[in-house]
């Protein structure tokens, strides 16, 4: 439960942690905090208030409230849910989110049709949720874990490499819950992924590519997820990897979620530290002013853990 709870409030920790550094250079979070530890960096900005999650938890949550109360992948219910919060007007919204929930397909259809459109679905805006139902598949063995992945970010990217991504996320914290190591994993993990995209993921999840050697802006999933295991892989604390993910600039907010579900199942909730727990909160637009709290969103991996 350690690594449980780790998973699903480190991820949610990156998150706001990252939100105010969204879209800035690289090396900007260090230069205002450059000495770990010293607090403050719980900081906000960037229209966000200290400790305050992004979209990127608030559809994680909704995802996690689905499968508790559905008992199960409900996927016409996740994604009325994620309707009825796009329509509340959050503070933030991925563009290609918010077209497919607002295009008035059924949910079967949304997606398919965004990319069939556009032809551009791969970014990380599936990635970015997926902490919750790692947790709540993890225990359903590996091939349910990615296959519940792959039907979760479907529901919202319809190019299968934003399904693929976000499956190995699922197959990595769901090692890491056995207490196994992720990063040894990867390698089977790899054979996993639809032939069409494994290339393209081995290159990003190569013990020797960093982040510098992208060739897409982070905001697109290989790069993201890519950018996470470089960070948990590169540094020895749940703190230090934080602070290597936002340090890359760009979409902080993702990649330090991303970041923070991987590292917090590695260490484990107590490796968190309290500074960026107790100021942590998670509104939810659209669902009554609900906002969730450190306590809420411990009851909540509990539960999705149990």
């Amino acid at each position: 439960m350690q690594r449980v709870a780790g998973a699903v409030v480190g991820s949610a920790v990156g998150d706001a942690l990252g939100g105010p550094f969204e879209f800035g250079p690289e090396g900007v979070f260090s230069a205002r905090f450059p000495v770990p530890g010293a607090g403050g960096e719980m900081c906000g900005g960037g229209g966000w208030d200290p400790g305050e999650a992004t979209d990127d938890t608030q559809m994680a949550v909704l995802v996690a409230e689905s499968l508790l109360e559905r008992d199960g992948l409900d996927p016409p219910d996740i994604f009325a849910r994620f309707q009825r919060w796009a329509a509340a007007d959050p503070k933030d919204i991925g563009l290609q989110t918010e077209d497919v929930l607002t295009n008035d397909m059924p949910w079967d259809l949304a997606a398919a049709i965004h990319f069939q459109v556009n032809q551009r679905a791969a970014g990380n805006g599936s990635l970015m949720r997926a902490s919750t139902s790692a947790v709540y598949f993890a225990a359903a063995g590996q091939e349910a874990c990615m296959d519940a992945a792959r039907r979760i970010s479907a529901l919202t990217h319809g190019d299968r490499a934003a399904w693929e991504g976000t499956a190995i996320f699922h197959e990595l914290v769901r090692v890491t819950l056995e207490d196994a190591d992720p990063l040894s994993a990867l390698p089977g993990v790899l054979d996993l992924v639809h032939p069409d995209h494994r290339g393209r993921y081995g290159t990003v999840l190569a013990a020797d590519w960093r982040p510098d050697q992208a060739t897409e802006f982070n905001g697109a999933v290989w790069p993201c997820l890519g950018s996470a295991v470089w960070a948990l892989r590169t540094t020895r604390t749940f703190e230090d990897a934080l602070r290597a993910a936002i340090d890359l600039g760009g979409d902080t907010d993702t990649v330090a979620a991303v970041t923070g579900g991987l590292a917090g199942a590695y260490y484990g909730l107590d490796a968190i530290p309290e500074r960026w727990t107790q100021p942590l909160h998670v509104p939810l637009p659209g669902f009554e002013g609900r906002v969730l709290r450190l306590a809420d969103l411990l009851d909540l991996a509990h539960r999705l853990g149990d």
